[in-house]
Parts: structure tokens; C-alpha cells; sequence
């Protein structure tokens, strides 16, 4: 397995976008694909000359419609492992070797980054405790599923495991979507610590507390019409 996909959905992202892609290529990470979600910036015209693969949204559909986009391309061009990755620059490049090592050793199909594992995260109090006993309880008494970063953004899958998750929601909410689809369909998982890089750029165009309620709501209401 050597086909790896980084697939990044951005919104607006034309500040930080062409550093993230540089991160990457210095990493060797070729096959990188940028899903535009509808900017009003120039997002979407320097990402391609930066060198990455550019898909747009004509509109703005959320950063799981990105990923479901991105995540279906790579798919289609023979991806052995996606990584998702963010525009923002909170990830490290240099953390993928980590989530990819188990999935070519067969150890597992998915890896979630851990920011609670490596604790080295600069993670902002309130968020801090909001996903260490918030979500963590949400999604042990919902789904049954127990981890120690439930909300974790970047993770890595193999072709087989992505094709075996179905992503619904178009926001946020993507991210306990990913981890319940694993759980229910039995896919092997393992959670690899990563380091998050909290800036006052990337919490304005991050998720923020609020975005986490409307999460659960979300989450709860998709539950009962099951």
C-alpha cells in the first residue's frame, strides 16, 4: 500500500492553504487533493498553484460534503489510504507516517489522531474539557463507543474502509458520523497520538463551542429517526 491520498476540504482558506500543501509535498506526500467548499477567496486558484488536485463545490456545503467529495475522488484514482486533513495548518504533516503505519501493517483499516494521547496539543480549556467529558460520555452512552478524542478531524482509512463509510452529515458533525459507521460495521481502529497546533487564525475558522452543541443535537435527532 503506497497510494496515499491526503484529501483537505477548505472554505476560505487562502491564507494558510498554500503552506499546508508545502508541508505536505516536503513530506513527500504527492496526491493531494484540496475539495474548494464554495470560498469566496482565492482558496481554490492558489491550491492548484501550489500543486494540488482542485475539486470545487459551487457552493458551500460543508467540510463533510468536502471530505465525501475528496474522499469518493481518491477512490476513483486508486487510493490505497486517504488521510483527511485540514486547511487551517493545525495539523502536522509530520504526523501521518504515524497514522498510516498501522494500516500498511494490517494492524488496523482506520486511525484517529489522538490529541489527548500525545498531550501536546495547545487546546483551549473550555474546548479541552467540552471534548474530554462531553463528547467522550455523548458518544460512550449513544453509540457504545469509547475513545479518548471523539471529535478528532484527522484520521487515516484504507480504500476498503472508506468505502465502507457512508458520510451523511455535510458539517461538522461528520466526525462522530465516521466514528459510529466504524464501530456499527466492526472496521479495526486504533487511535495514533498527534500533535493539534491551536492558533488565533485556525480557532476563528475552526469549530467552536457552540458548533460542538449543535453537533449533538444533531447527532441525537439523527438517532431517534432511526
Amino acid at each position: 500500500m503506497d497510494s496515499v491520498f491526503i484529501v483537505i476540504p477548505a472554505f476560505n482558506e487562502e491564507k494558510s492553504i498554500v503552506g499546508v500543501i508545502k508541508d505536505l509535498f516536503s513530506r513527500n506526500y504527492r496526491n493531494v487533493v484540496v475539495v474548494d467548499d464554495g470560498s469566496s477567496d482565492r482558496t481554490a486558484e492558489f491550491a492548484a498553484e501550489a500543486g494540488a488536485e482542485v475539486l470545487v463545490h459551487p457552493i458551500n456545503r460543508g467540510q463533510g460534503a468536502g471530505l465525501r467529495t475528496g474522499t469518493d475522488y481518491a477512490l476513483s484514482k486508486g487510493a490505497d489510504i486517504i488521510v483527511h486533513f485540514d486547511a487551517d495548518g493545525q495539523m502536522r504533516a509530520e504526523d501521518i507516517a504515524s497514522l498510516v503505519k498501522p494500516l500498511k501493517s494490517g494492524k488496523a483499516e482506520v486511525s484517529f489522531g489522538s490529541r489527548f494521547m500525545a498531550k501536546k496539543s495547545n487546546m483551549p480549556i473550555v474546548r479541552k474539557f467540552l471534548l474530554r467529558f462531553g463528547f467522550k460520555t455523548f458518544m460512550r452512552i449513544m453509540y457504545g463507543v469509547s475513545m479518548s478524542d471523539p471529535q478528532s478531524g484527522f484520521r487515516a482509512m484504507t480504500a476498503g474502509a472508506a468505502r465502507q463509510i457512508h458520510i451523511t452529515q455535510r458539517g461538522m458533525a461528520h466526525c462522530s458520523e465516521i466514528i459510529e459507521e466504524v464501530h456499527r460495521k466492526k472496521i479495526p481502529f486504533i487511535e495514533v497520538p498527534v500533535v493539534i497546533r491551536y492558533t488565533e487564525y485556525s480557532l476563528k475558522h475552526g469549530q467552536s463551542n457552540l458548533d460542538g452543541f449543535r453537533i449533538v443535537a444533531r447527532l441525537v435527532w439523527r438517532k431517534l429517526l432511526k
